[in-house]
């Protein structure tokens, strides 16, 4: 227990690999990586700079003496000067050279791109393991007739893997924004005050061409292939909308599956995990809500809101460089990667325990089935010979004599019954059968399950996605 407040997304939600990628052992130790690249760059470029010097940084680039520089930035009020401080309190032959001729945006910004990239390696590894469990549910069911609804009514049958084949198609939407984002993220590079390089020029003492392969070399050590072209101070904040727009629209494709889990499961089709010693509620104990669906609901709210941030940060910005998006950003990005994380855990978690009910699914499919045939029956008896206009008029009568019983009863649907005993329809018992089977109902909901499984897998064979799949997740609460 502790007498402060903890983020819940770390105490209770967020996976230990996501956190990581946030935590201020990797942050300031990709600051101390960030400034040994530049020195080796600045050394294999011509400055005085020693190998005894850069050996000594890299003794100690992740041997971070925290204590030190949390104290020298309650005296700076600078947490960039704190760290340059208490790193050259370690290297004392190297603090002359270190962030020589940087400003703090060098570490702070390509440390944010350098983990925003990483962050998003690990949501695109949740993303494709999402879709490989569904697409083994989705290949499971795929002939499980079931009423599909709009509008929340009954409407048309479709199958429970159609169903499924729409959750992962939006799925496979965010992984294609999500690759675009990854492709297209580039370091901020080495720019200065105001992101014209005047100081890397005076180092280099005008030496253009040193100051450009001075960013490619740093680029490179980084594992980037390119910098941004032009900058302020600051990279884009742009970036920033690009990468939660990502996530927002992630959680906005688990807001809907956790909606569809939580409809279902009130029709009892469905139930999502409900472990031995779970509580549904402290009052009922017959309870056993959908804890973990709504737990998507809750935290994708929370990541959509968290999206408009970037939006106002990166209209805000003064000219070169201002500092109201630092507040901002060091709280909006990482808690929305932590909450996506969070996010996708529960999806997987739920694909994973998720129980299916065929016979409540047939049994309420057989409640509605009559109605969703008449328009098959219509068909039927006009081929052979009947008036079509005076045939709607009676199915139309008895549809709504069979509506009524249902509702005001509770009565068992017999409009097949009253069909049936039409002379003016025509149609026999057995005929009648045969059309009201669900499977001449579903169209090609199989048939397009199949085909859009085999793209998927596809996708799912692919080199750089089939090393991603295996993951295992756990929910700590």
């Amino acid at each position: 227990m502790s007498d402060k407040y903890e983020n819940p997304l770390c105490k209770r939600y967020a996976s230990v690999e996501m956190q990581r990628i946030f935590s201020d052992e990797v942050k300031f130790s990709t600051w101390r990586k960030l400034w040994i690249a530049l020195a080796e760059s600045q050394k294999e470029l011509g400055l005085l700079i020693t190998e005894q010097q850069i050996a000594q940084m890299k003794q100690f680039a992740f041997d971070i003496n925290f204590s030190v520089a949390e104290q020298l930035e309650k005296e700076t009020r600078h947490d960039v000067m704190a760290h340059i401080k208490a790193f050259g309190q370690q290297c004392p032959s190297a603090q002359p050279i270190i962030h020589l001729g940087a400003t703090s945006c060098y570490v702070g910004d390509n440390t944010d791109i350098i983990l925003h990239r990483e962050a998003l390696f690990r949501v695109k590894k949740l993303l494709v393991n999402t879709v490989e469990r569904l697409a083994r549910f989705a290949e499971k069911h795929k002939a499980l007739a079931c009423l599909a609804y709009t509008h929340f009514q009954a409407a048309q049958p479709t199958t429970l893997g159609k169903r499924a084949a729409l959750w992962i198609h939006d799925l496979l939407l965010d992984i294609e924004q999500l690759d675009f984002v990854l492709q297209g993220l580039k370091l901020l590079g080495c720019r200065g005050t105001t992101g014209t390089s005047a100081s890397f020029l005076s180092l280099f003492e005008g030496n253009h061409e040193k100051v450009a392969a001075l960013e490619k070399k740093i680029a490179e050590k980084l594992g980037f292939e390119q910098v941004y072209p032009v900058s302020g101070q600051t990279y884009s904040r742009k970036v920033d909308y690009y990468i939660l727009s990502v996530l927002s629209g992630i959680a906005q494709s688990a807001y809907k599956f956790s909606n569809d889990i939580r409809l279902l499961s009130h029709l009892k089709q469905v139930a999502e995990p409900f472990e031995k010693g779970q509580v549904g509620s402290s009052a009922m104990a017959y309870k056993q809500n959908p804890m973990r669906s709504e737990r998507i609901a809750a935290l994708s709210r929370y990541v959509t809101v968290h999206a408009l941030n970037p939006a106002l940060t990166a209209s805000a910005q003064w000219l070169e460089r201002t500092l109201d998006d630092s507040a901002n950003r060091r709280m909006v990005i990482p808690e929305a990667f932590l909450a996506v994380d969070a996010i996708l855990s529960l999806y997987i978690s739920i694909v994973d325990g998720l129980s299916v009910y065929p016979k409540v699914i047939k049994q309420q499919l057989s409640q509605e089935l009559p109605f969703m045939a008449t328009e098959n029956i219509l068909m039927a008896a006009v081929k052979k010979g009947g008036d079509r206009q005076l045939l709607h008029e009676r199915i139309r009568i008895h549809s709504l004599a069979a509506a009524k019983e249902v509702k005001e009863n509770a009565a068992p649907n017999d409009l097949l019954k009253r069909i049936v005993a039409d002379k003016t329809v025509g149609l026999t018992q057995k005929e009648i059968e045969e059309i009201c089977t669900a499977e001449n109902l579903c169209g090609r909901a199989k048939e397009q399950t199949e085909e859009f499984l085999a793209q998927v897998q596809k996708m799912l064979s692919q080199s750089q996605n089939k090393e991603l799949l295996g993951i295992e997740v756990e929910i700590n609460v």
